[in-house]
């Protein structure tokens, strides 16, 4: 063979590596990336064969889906808030602060059409909830103090003016009407009533954080924020009103979670909520977010419900005891965040 017929065929080897090593990374990038649904996947299929297929009956996903519904739905704007390199403790209490606040709204306007009515507690938890963002928002970035701390404080206070807005007492007598929200259905099929209400309201709020993150100059901004703070700022960014932004809209899911959890006890209770910031930080976690910040999906964070929702649900099928669950939901807390420091080393290399 002549020396440019080894050279050719040199060189079309080292192309032909070439193009293997870009397939195996392309191949190792989306398994990377889907991880948690393969994780998912294979959860529900182990969950299956240990309950002898009652976990995956009709009955019991339509119910798990509403139960992650309310948590999923605020973990869409924890998302945003830890991808900024936040956090909010503070979303259980103000589930309980705005529920609780809505149903007293409605209770006094009892007399109005049912649909002003319950439209008048959504408004008004919604803004109770967004006026805790804001204030929680602005204390942050203006005065620079750790969202931990503020979000903390923000908790303690949210569930005690849940407690005294109510003094103390569940609030009944809501508007028959208002069931809908949380018990209610939209779709029917031969198998029976298959999409909750629940369930709707949190896939357009997925629809909506999907767009808003991924595809609005806003949703670039909270990432670039998360990044690097400095090069946000110096790219044009307004740091600031990104921040706050996040917090006020975490707030008025809370507003919004609030109302639906009304609607599903059918009364405001200043109890709800408790350890709510948990689950959803969880899913957020699980779901792929960096706890540095910087990096995170909406979508992330929907399967990172289904996987804390589809343990929740699985251990009580195996009857597991509940200070178990948390031990298992702890576990499970930790190994996403040393998932997550791992691909990050990763990243540097």
């Amino acid at each position: 063979m002549s020396k440019t017929h080894q050279q050719t065929a040199r060189a079309a080897s080292a192309s032909s590596d070439r193009r293997a090593a870009a397939r195996a990374l392309a191949v190792m990038h989306w398994v990377v990336r889907l991880r948690m649904l393969v994780v998912l996947a294979l959860l529900v299929v182990a969950v299956t064969i240990l309950t002898d297929g009652d976990f995956a009956g009709p009955k019991n996903l339509i119910n798990v889906a509403r139960q992650i519904s309310f948590e999923a739905l605020i973990a869409f704007g924890m998302t945003l808030v830890i991808v900024t390199g936040g956090i909010d403790l503070s979303v259980g209490s103000l589930v309980a602060l705005t529920g609780v606040v809505a149903a007293v709204v409605m209770q006094a306007t009892l007399d109005w059409a049912a649909p002003v009515c319950i439209l008048a507690g959504l408004l008004t938890g919604c803004g109770v909830g967004a006026l805790s963002g804001t204030i929680s928002g602005s204390v942050i970035t203006r005065f620079s103090v750790p969202p931990f701390i503020v979000t903390l404080a923000a908790m303690l206070i949210a569930r005690g003016f849940a407690f005294i807005a109510c003094s103390g007492q569940t609030v009944y007598e809501l508007p028959p009407g208002l069931i809908l929200l949380g018990r209610g259905f939209v779709l029917e099929s031969v198998l029976g009533k298959v999409l909750p209400v629940p369930v709707l309201i949190m896939l357009l709020g997925f629809v909506c954080f999907q767009i808003l993150l991924s595809r609005t100059i806003f949703g670039r901004g909270v990432i670039a924020v998360g990044s690097n703070e400095e090069a946000a700022r110096l790219a044009g960014i307004r740091v600031a009103r990104t921040r706050l932004i996040v917090y006020v809209l975490t707030g008025a899911l809370c507003g919004i979670v609030g109302v639906m959890q009304d609607a599903k006890l059918m009364a405001g209770d200043p109890k709800v909520g408790e350890m709510w910031e948990l689950n959803v930080i969880a899913a957020v976690v699980v779901g792929g977010t960096s706890l540095f910040g910087g990096r995170g999906t909406i979508w992330g964070t929907l399967i990172g419900a289904l996987i804390i929702g589809v343990l929740n649900n699985s251990l009580n099928l195996l009857h597991v005891e509940h200070f178990w669950q948390k031990v298992v939901l702890g576990l499970v807390i930790l190994l996403a965040a040393l998932l997550d420091a791992a691909l990050r080393r990763l990243g540097r290399q």
